[in-house]
């Protein structure tokens, strides 16, 4: 009787993660043991590494995961040029005179930096180190001020764009397509970024809008925890409120609704997200306000009416009204790119430039690394016989489609306790999913379902990233204990919005039917 090679290497798996080992260079050195083990005692076909390197070249050539950089860079300019403290003022002074006021608005403002930056460190920390001392300071809860911050900022894994709904897009497409050549169709259909961010639209507002419930509700039955501001500061006024909250509103506007109305592809709008956290950049640089506007204007224009007046000057019935109109198509974007170009140069005096280049770099990297690796791993976890026990166990479950989907549900609800979201997307789900998907369940509504339990990892102690951000950034009076504890309800409604959303399918689903 053969060793089940498979579970032992996915165990050796976590347990070397537990250790503290670097996640890529584990992955990569626990599959090519179990590659070498496997090899050795006749249970692994060593030509299967073979297929190494067309695995890496089709992840690094994958139309949509190169659109991550982009989507990083957007975020970290934003985070760089201190959007979150506007937010945080602005919406602070409006809603804190109300019980549970200022952690409805810190709800409201990790949605907002979710939907424009997608970068759940950078909005934890800006929000421990921002919005807790001041809670804390009007008689919050410890325990619900931390919980409220850590949830705020996990906001950005299911709001688009994200970087987990566009690995998820990829996992889910290439399960999809595999679920459909099992079945005999050639003529297949396949899950695009864009119906993954329309599926999590909804959700992910009505974890917002659950989140605030709460808040309030506790509010009202024990005042104590969350009180009004006891500190005198005057409501903003109307320009104010419009300085803070459109230009990231306009932002998203200008990235989602050109992927969800099919005008760009996911590159092409993480490309107008990176131009316009720029041009969002140069208001903290100095840059002249009316010189941004009109950039945007320009760049806005641009879009529209070549679009609508399309230039083709490689043809040879080309008019004199077509030449006229390159020529002002051509102006528009030297404007707009010298706008941009002198807001570059400010950034790089300001070090903003090099830190968010930094930065970008270092995500994607480890993004990139880790997808590479698993791809690695989940090679050999097949060739492992793995593959075919996962379908033996789903098939085998008792309840049929409904047992199979709570038990994959719950099992990646634990792995989260110890996986990086990254890692069970890029290793787990690629052999989760397709015999879910056989068995007739919704790929849109699967995505969306295992979307928020993925999101619920960074709040599960003991590993959950959002708790270790908030630990570095949180006043000292704050215990790790008192953190963990205060993410525990937040975990609970998290599993009720996964409740809401299992008994009403349509909540996920209408949006990417209506516009796809």
């Amino acid at each position: 009787m053969s060793l089940p090679l498979d579970l032992i290497m996915f165990g050796a798996l976590i347990a070397f993660i537990l250790l503290g080992y670097p996640v890529a260079f584990t992955i990569a050195g626990v599959a090519t043991a179990f590659a070498l083990i496997g090899w050795w005692i006749g249970d692994f076909n060593i030509q299967l590494m073979g297929a190494m390197g067309q695995r890496f070249f089709g992840v690094l050539t994958n139309p949509v995961l190169t659109a991550i950089p982009l989507f990083v860079l957007m975020g970290v300019i934003l985070e760089k040029s201190r959007i979150a403290e506007d937010l945080l003022e602005t919406m602070g002074r409006l809603f804190g005179k109300m019980n549970g006021g200022l952690g409805v608005s810190v709800v409201l403002v990790g949605a907002l930096l979710a939907a424009s930056t997608g970068i759940v460190g950078a909005t934890v920390v800006a929000m421990g180190l921002i919005a807790l001392p001041t809670m804390l300071r009007n008689g919050y809860d410890p325990k619900l001020a931390s919980g409220i911050v850590c949830t705020a900022g996990t906001l950005g894994q299911i709001i688009p764009p994200s970087t987990l709904l566009i690995i998820l897009a990829d996992v889910m497409s290439n399960a999809f397509q595999q679920a459909q050549y099992a079945q005999g169709k050639f003529t297949i259909e396949t899950i695009s970024v864009g119906q993954t961010f329309a599926a999590a639209m909804v959700p992910g507002l009505l974890l917002v809008v659950v989140y605030c419930v709460y808040i309030l509700v506790r509010a009202r039955l024990f005042p104590d925890d969350a009180p009004a501001m006891k500190e005198h500061v005057d409501q903003p006024s109307g320009s104010e409120i419009a300085g803070a909250i459109v230009p990231p509103i306009l932002l998203i506007i200008a990235v989602l609704g050109s992927i969800l109305g099919g005008i760009a592809s996911p590159n092409e709008a993480a490309s107008v997200g990176a131009v316009g956290a720029i041009l969002l950049a140069g208001r903290r640089l100095g840059i002249s306000t009316r010189l941004i506007v009109l950039a945007t204007a320009a760049l806005l224009i641009l879009a529209v009416a070549a679009s609508v007046l399309p230039v083709r000057l490689q043809r040879s019935d080309i008019s004199a009204g077509g030449y006229v109109l390159a020529a002002i198509y051509a102006g528009l974007a030297l404007f707009a790119l010298g706008v941009v170009l002198r807001i570059l140069k400010a950034a790089f005096s300001d070090g903003l430039l090099k830190a968010s280049l930094m930065s970008t770099l270092t995500v994607t990297s480890m993004i990139f690394a880790t997808i590479l690796m698993a791809s690695f791993f989940s090679l050999v976890f097949v060739g492992l016989g793995g593959e075919d026990r996962v379908h033996a166990i789903l098939n085998e479950m008792p309840g049929g489609p409904t047992g199979a989907l709570i038990f994959a549900m719950l099992f990646v609800f634990v792995l989260g306790f110890f996986l990086d979201f990254v890692e069970i997307s890029v290793i787990l789900l690629p052999v989760l999913i397709p015999p879910l998907i056989l068995m007739g369940i919704d790929p849109i509504w699967l995505t969306v379902l295992i979307a928020i339990n993925l999101q619920t990892s960074f709040l599960t102690p003991p590993f959950g990233f959002s708790l270790f951000y908030l630990r570095g950034a949180a006043p000292k009076e704050i215990t790790t204990g008192q953190i963990y504890r205060g993410v525990v309800p937040f975990i609970a409604l998290q599993i009720v919005a996964v409740a809401i959303l299992w008994l009403f399918p349509i909540i996920a689903t209408f949006l990417p039917r209506w516009l796809y």
